[in-house]
């Protein structure tokens, strides 16, 4: 311990001892010189003012320099003491921060140091506990990535594996057939691959302010994306009906035609049943309203809350079918999150409604 405070020499190393000492020999230094100063001229203006004998010169000259001492170690002394208070509780919050640093050298995660934002060490402390919070989270956000990527690449390739076993040992003879469905799970993990470079691309940029905003109409959104799936819908013999009310609405027209995209992609993938999907827009008081309603399965409430999870697949057949991953829908929440809207989903029966809501500036 009084090795770790003064190292291997006489300076002390703790910092608070060291700015104790540095108090110490500025206080002594300034009292020292003013009492000399203060003895001096008094000596002097006392000689000069009463005609004093030696003997009561020397004496007056005895009892100042006395009292000047007096003065001077008092002064240092609470002086000093007076420092040393007021600086350990200053740094007290430094101590605190060395403490948390220690607990995650060993992967623990402290609690966030409570300090009054003013001044350069609660503005430290600050910046320190917002780090603190964001390592954690991405931490959570690690594991839980780890788990959900396990999951997903589990299943294809046990049954690649088991597959090929069973073709190693001569239990199955292999036909197109088998081929096919061990060349379409192939095809299936290297969708899941290219999946996960399109999450961590967008796990960057959501890290980033949408900050290249512009003004958009909606209704050319819409219809610029309806017919990127034009193609697809004449395939599936699917009808889309639009009815949105055109309007400028500041937003990153990319983000945003992703997620119109996304919504009618999925719509089309799930679609069961009769009836054209439907897609309306129209101005909801400060924000515009967008909703794409499609028949499908029924979705029960469980699965409503979970369904913009990422990796949360409703019908598990269907995705694996299609090649789909779960990330549409989670990326799509938050790219409207990140615009400061909101995206929701209501169900009545097997008609599915997705919506989302965008603020809309007076301006505009």
């Amino acid at each position: 311990m009084l090795k770790n405070k003064w190292g291997n020499g006489l300076v002390p190393k703790q910092f608070l001892f060291r700015l104790t000492l540095i108090n110490i020999l500025v206080i002594t230094s300034f009292v020292g010189l003013s009492s000399w100063a203060i003895y001096n001229t008094a000596c002097v203006l006392a000689d000069g003012l009463v005609s004093m004998s030696n003997q009561k010169q020397a004496k007056f000259e005895a009892t100042l320099l006395q009292y000047l001492w007096i003065f001077s170690i008092s002064t240092i002394i609470i002086g000093s003491l007076t420092h040393f208070y007021l600086t350990k509780k200053l740094i007290h919050p430094l101590r605190e921060l060395i403490d948390s640093t220690k607990k995650m050298k060993y992967g623990k995660y402290p609690e966030p140091i409570t300090v009054k934002p003013d001044g350069e060490i609660g503005e430290l402390i600050s910046h320190f506990n917002d780090l603190v919070s964001q390592i954690e989270a991405n931490e959570q956000h690690r594991r839980k990535l780890v788990s959900d990527l396990s999951h997903e690449f589990r299943t294809p390739l046990s049954n690649l594996n088991g597959y090929l076993h069973a073709l190693q040992s001569g239990v199955l003879e292999g036909d197109n057939k088998l081929y096919q469905s061990l060349y379409e799970e192939s095809k299936r993990l290297i969708h899941l691959v290219e999946q996960m470079e399109q999450l961590k691309e967008w796990d960057y940029i959501s890290n980033q302010r949408f900050t290249q905003k512009a003004p958009s109409n909606m209704k050319k959104l819409v219809d610029q994306t309806v017919e990127m799936f034009r193609w697809t819908l004449k395939q599936v013999n699917i009808k889309v009906v639009v009815d949105v009310t055109s309007r400028i609405v500041m937003v990153n027209s990319g983000a945003i035609t992703q997620v119109i995209s996304n919504l009618l992609d999925n719509a089309i993938r799930y679609y069961e049943g009769e009836g054209p999907i439907t897609i309306k827009g129209k101005m909801n008081q400060s924000t515009y309203y967008l909703s794409l309603t499609g028949p499908g399965k029924p979705i029960s409430i469980e699965k409503q809350e979970r369904i913009f999870d990422r990796f949360y697949r409703i019908d598990h057949s269907r995705s694996r079918e299609f090649g789909e991953s779960g990330l549409g829908l989670a990326i799509s929440k938050e790219i409207i999150e990140r615009h400061h809207g909101k995206l929701d989903v209501s169900s009545d029966g097997n008609i599915h409604t997705f919506w989302f809501e965008l603020p809309v500036e007076e301006n505009y």
